[in-house]
């Protein structure tokens, strides 16, 4: 429908420079695209936004069309000896804890103080301590 070939832009590029000026000319290139990057971020925005709320709504349609969940049992069973004794653990527990705080756990039996600060030294990502011969 309404198309700008190259040579348009040529002309409009000429006359503009006629009007304005070598002086005003770079000055206004630069507000034009600063203006078209504004516009192509908002529009980027709300094509975003509007695909974010068509995911939602169909969403919503396919929660209202399945059945709701059968309700929990009234009475629930009472536990018995097997279940209520806890599992038998199989090593040394994980303190998560200290994990995230950068606490290092106690090393485990049968570790050398040396493998021990060689663990640590890696861990930190530091030197290796010098042990004596």
């Amino acid at each position: 429908m309404f198309e700008v070939g190259f040579t348009e832009i040529l002309l409009i590029l000429g006359i503009a420079l006629l009007v304005l000026g070598p002086e005003k000319l770079p000055g206004l290139a630069e507000k034009v695209g600063r203006w078209t990057g504004r516009a192509r971020a908002m529009a980027r925005q709300l094509r975003t936004q509007l695909e974010h709320e068509v995911t939602m709504e169909e969403m919503t349609r396919s929660r209202a069309a399945q059945p709701p969940p059968p309700p929990p049992p009234q009475n629930p069973p009472e536990p018995t000896a097997a279940t209520s004794t806890p599992p038998p653990h199989s090593g040394p527990e994980l303190d998560l804890d200290a994990a995230v705080s950068g606490i290092e756990p106690a090393a485990p039996h049968g570790q050398s103080a040396e493998d021990a600060a060689a663990d640590a030294a890696l861990a930190a990502d530091a030197p290796l301590p010098k042990s004596a011969p």
